[in-house]
């Protein structure tokens, strides 16, 4: 058994820089402003999501109790997977901004059903990193979402969803750092 939990919380830091890791790759993606070429950007994009959903199913993975933080793991990944959709698939673009706002709307959730946890547990250390990381994660998607319904509009939300991309980024890098310094399960 504590071979098994300390697996867990191995595989738990690993699931939690996987994650953060493709934040910022998903972030770089959207950058318009990157004197990269747009092929290369969408690319980084897919690439990025593909590392959250990987991400936060692993991390789901290592929570054996049901839980807030288990939930919220795994409606994050459902979330990028419903982004992945919209990139992968050739829809109209009508249905891959709604597929794209639909899946960061499911990441805010996630993320903000973890926050709910972390509220309700002891103060310490490590619940401070998951209610920084969740809050900014949770924020940066919702500023996301808001950035694509514009875009339904016909208005530019592009500088908005580039910001709430790298929020959430900044959000998934400390909790990468909590999960680091406080592992737990």
């Amino acid at each position: 058994m504590d071979n098994e939990n300390e697996q867990d919380q191995l595989k738990a830091v690993f699931g939690s820089w996987i994650q953060a890791t493709g934040t910022v790759i998903s972030a770089i993606g959207i950058s318009s402003f990157l004197t990269i070429s747009t092929e290369i950007l969408n690319s980084l994009n897919l690439i990025g999501n593909v590392l959250q959903a990987t991400g936060n199913a692993i991390l789901a993975d290592t929570i054996r109790e049901f839980s807030l933080d288990k939930i919220g793991n795994e409606i994050q990944a459902i979330g990028n997977s419903t982004v992945i959709t919209g990139i992968l698939i050739d829809f109209d673009v009508q249905t891959k901004i709604k597929l794209d706002i639909d899946g960061n709307l499911l990441q805010a959730l996630g993320g903000a059903t973890s926050l709910a946890q972390a509220l309700g547990s002891i103060p310490s250390a490590a619940v401070l990193y998951s209610i920084y990381g969740n809050s900014l994660q949770a924020t940066g998607n919702s500023l996301q979402a808001y950035a694509g319904a514009k875009g339904l509009r016909n208005e530019d939300g592009e500088n908005i969803n580039i910001i709430g991309s790298w929020i959430q980024a900044t959000g998934a890098v400390i909790s990468a750092i909590g999960q680091t310094k406080y592992p737990s399960n």
